[in-house]
């Protein structure tokens, strides 16, 4: 199975981690949050790997090159102008057949992706989406679902949340679902294609940790959470 890795982010609120390193450069402890989310992938039996890539693209070209070193198979596409979450992953998947992994290049999870993708399989689902429960849903997407897990109601970044539930930017999709995403132009899975689909998505709880490290505040507290529990995440501290 392909997993498509969306690592073009820019990390403005990061400044200035981010001034020379694209966002899923920054480290945890001591590599990459990228690295981390290639091996998790590789420790989930998928080896087959493209990266979407936009801001400062040779930063992580130069560091995982083909993926032979990481036991995993890298193809890169580059956006010579911003094309999106879902105009980027859009482009990637051209050709492909089947079910496909979508994951942000720039948050951390210990998610388990093998799960991930038999719930998707088992729905019958255009776009399984990861959700978790969190403190403040206002700076994510939120989920609302139906009692059989498929969404109802989806809205990004809300001033006034309907759900605790929010989208952790890992999916797995049918190839259907970017039939809506125009050619060369900006679009996105949040904003744009998955309001359009609600009816024919549905939202798997994924009972495992999950930052999306997009501010400095929880970037520190993701390398606190690492160093406290390193066993856990693959680090021998």
């Amino acid at each position: 199975m392909l997993a498509v890795i969306m690592a073009g982010g820019v990390g403005s609120r990061l400044r200035p981690l981010t001034d020379r390193i694209p966002k899923p450069m920054v480290k945890i402890i001591d590599k990459p949050v990228l690295e981390y989310t290639v091996e998790h992938l590789r420790s989930c039996g998928i080896t087959d790997i493209a990266m979407t890539l936009c801001y400062r693209p040779s930063v992580i070209i130069r560091h995982f090159g083909d993926g032979g070193r990481f036991g995993v198979r890298i193809r890169y596409f580059l956006e010579k102008t911003p094309l999106g979450t879902a105009g980027g992953v859009a482009a990637a998947t051209r050709g492909v057949g089947g079910p496909f992994l979508v994951v942000s290049g720039d948050a951390f999870t210990d998610i388990d992706y093998s799960q991930l993708v038999r719930y998707h399989i088992g729905k019958g689902a255009e776009v399984t989406v990861a959700v978790k429960k969190v403190k403040d849903p206002s700076p994510f997407g939120v989920v609302v679902s139906d009692r059989t897990g498929k969404i109802i109601h989806f809205e990004e970044k809300p001033a006034n949340p309907a759900s605790d539930t929010v989208n952790m930017g890992v999916y797995c999709m049918d190839k259907s679902a970017l039939e809506l995403v125009p050619e060369n132009q900006k679009y996105d899975f949040a904003r744009d294609l998955f309001p359009r689909l609600v009816g024919s998505m549905y939202a798997m709880p994924a009972d495992c940790y999950w930052s999306d490290i997009g501010t400095l505040s929880s970037y520190y507290l993701t390398n606190n959470d690492v160093a406290l529990d390193g066993k856990r995440f693959g680090f021998c501290l």
